[in-house]
């Protein structure tokens, strides 16, 4: 049966450095390692706030991942084409996490020149091997399955401090001309005929 052979070293030491190295053997037929969204499911559409003290969390789970990642990135993609890090170390985290919380508020405060749009996103995890990694065996296939939007909540404004009556002027009520105009037509028009009934009274 052919397999894939991945070889994993690591070092330690200081002057003299030992080395060793482990080998990984993946049959052919086994099926290409999945990453699942669960926090939100990946088959809805959710809503975040840009909001202090309100992070986001992503969370999954694999299946068929033989060979853990060293690493994942993970990336918001909006829909005007701007790419921006996920989490707190610039969207890179260890290859063994399955979940992530994006401060998305911080970071607006921290990027003034990259502000996060009220839109839609994507969002992307893949592994060291890019985002257009090839589905192999037992390796972890880049997901891009969700999508998520981001909005600014509008600052409320107490009716006392803020909200003004654009019909009022200095606590007087002015009308429309036309308004006037008719009122005016009216009140003629119902003294001429209080008129013509005394004079038929006579």
């Amino acid at each position: 049966m052919a397999s894939t052979t991945i070889t994993a070293s690591s070092a330690t030491g200081t002057t003299n450095t030992n080395s060793t190295s482990s080998q990984l053997n993946i049959p052919q037929s086994a099926p290409a390692g999945l990453l699942t969204i669960t926090q939100p499911p990946q088959t809805t559409i959710a809503f975040f706030k840009i909001a202090q003290s309100q992070p986001i969390t992503f969370a999954w789970n694999f299946s068929y991942v033989l060979s853990t990642p060293s690493q994942l990135t993970v990336s918001a993609i909006c829909e005007n084409g701007n790419t921006y890090p996920v989490g707190p170390t610039d969207g890179v985290i260890a290859g063994t996490a399955t979940s992530v919380v994006w401060d998305a508020y911080a970071w607006q405060q921290s990027h003034p020149n990259s502000p996060l749009a009220q839109a839609t996103y994507t969002l992307e995890i893949f592994d060291n091997r890019g985002p257009g990694a090839a589905r192999a065996p037992g390796l972890l296939s880049p997901n891009n399955a969700l999508q998520f939007a981001l909005y600014t909540p509008q600052a409320y404004t107490p009716i006392a401090s803020g909200w003004q009556c654009t019909g009022c002027n200095n606590g007087a009520i002015t009308a429309h001309p036309a308004f006037l105009s008719v009122c005016l037509t009216i009140l003629v028009m119902f003294a001429s005929g209080l008129a013509i009934l005394r004079s038929s009274a006579r």
